[in-house]
């Protein structure tokens, strides 16, 4: 999530969990852990080899359920050993706030599509529940309205229940974000199972700012498909919209290190494109169709086969003044698209002719 997110959910965690008296402390030092986790992405900035490794290293270490609890207690004890204040003055009630301040930043982050290495070293597939935008302010409101009123009311109980209020709020929202994602997923089952797709690697996610209108995106044998649902306007069969890849390409670079890593981290949710002899691959889970957030060039044609480049980003279509006026677009676009349903309720089957990308 963002930073504003994670700095007033770690401040309203930590503030609820402290003593009256060390309500301001709490806020502050909530805060600062809320945003510890992600301080990796400084480090990387140095560290890391190319942008892939960038991409797939970050929510790593620093967002592990087997690494935070130590750092927590490790923060715990300095304070209390070295800091003779109020860590000492009320130990276990500081403990609970330092530790729930820094877990609950990769658990919130899981509930986004981009993926959080919950159990690293361990390296299942990245954990991405993807209910939520990674900005959604009817989540962020509730928390930052009540870090405000705790931060004026101070030891009063007003500012307590305000905590109170606004953790619960927030939590109500992740679980209706769950079960809209649930209706959005039984929908896309059936209607890829009438299009022969039943088997199909698939996942929903939630669209910029909203948990009301939803994306579903699943591959086929030469591409992928993309459908939309609203909550509010839509009624019947999902519809999807077929898009080709080069999976051929795809699969003999397969090997490659930088393919590999990709492959894992994003569970194969890749469009691979060939321009200008250059293998390019974009990450499907963030951005819309044709424009992806994560787009690499990982590999370069040679002598019939594919050899590894160091792999570059390739700038979104949506940077700049031009790009800008058409993310305006879209937005405007996704709006209306909440409170209406398209034209045609046809479901779109793949394509039997599609052919690879040239």
């Amino acid at each position: 999530m963002d930073s504003l997110t994670q700095i007033v959910l770690g401040g309203a965690v930590a503030a609820a969990i402290a003593p009256a008296g060390h309500r301001r402390a709490a806020l502050l030092a909530g805060a600062a852990f809320g945003t510890l986790p992600d301080l990796d992405a400084l480090l990387l900035a140095f560290t890391a080899a190319d942008p892939v490794a960038l991409m797939v290293e970050h929510r790593s270490y620093s967002h592990s359920l087997l690494v935070l609890p130590w750092v927590a207690a490790l923060i715990w004890w300095l304070f209390k050993r070295f800091g003779h204040g109020r860590v000492a003055q009320a130990p276990g009630r500081w403990f609970w706030a330092i530790t729930l301040a820094l877990i609950t930043h990769p658990l919130l982050d899981a509930f986004t599509v981009y993926g959080t290495q919950l159990w690293w070293p361990f390296t299942p597939h990245p954990t991405m529940w993807a209910s939520v935008f990674i900005i959604d302010p009817l989540y962020t409101v509730w928390l930052l309205i009540a870090c405000a009123v705790a931060w004026f009311a101070r030891a009063r109980p007003l500012a307590q229940k305000a905590l109170v209020a606004g953790l619960v709020l927030s939590s109500g929202y992740l679980g209706w974000s769950l079960l809209a994602k649930h209706s959005v997923d039984r929908e896309a089952d059936r209607a890829l199972a009438a299009m022969g797709l039943g088997d199909a690697p698939r996942f929903s996610v939630a669209m910029p700012f909203n948990t009301l209108l939803w994306q579903v995106v699943a591959m086929t044998p030469n591409g992928y498909v993309i459908g939309e649902r609203s909550l509010i306007a839509d009624r019947g069969p999902m519809t999807f919209e077929g898009h080709p890849s080069n999976v051929q390409a795809l699969r003999q670079a397969a090997m490659l290190p930088a393919v590999q890593r990709l492959n894992w981290f994003n569970r194969g949710f890749m469009r691979a494109q060939v321009v200008d002899g250059e293998l390019r691959l974009s990450d499907l889970r963030m951005g819309l169709e044709p424009d992806y957030t994560f787009t690499f060039a990982v590999a370069r044609a040679e002598g019939g086969g594919w050899a590894a480049i160091t792999p570059r980003q390739l700038r979104p279509a949506y940077e700049g003044e031009q790009g800008r006026a058409m993310v305006k677009r879209r937005f405007s676009a996704m709006w209306q698209r909440i409170w209406h349903a398209p034209p045609s309720t046809d479901v779109i089957a793949p394509k039997a002719g599609w052919t690879e990308a040239p």
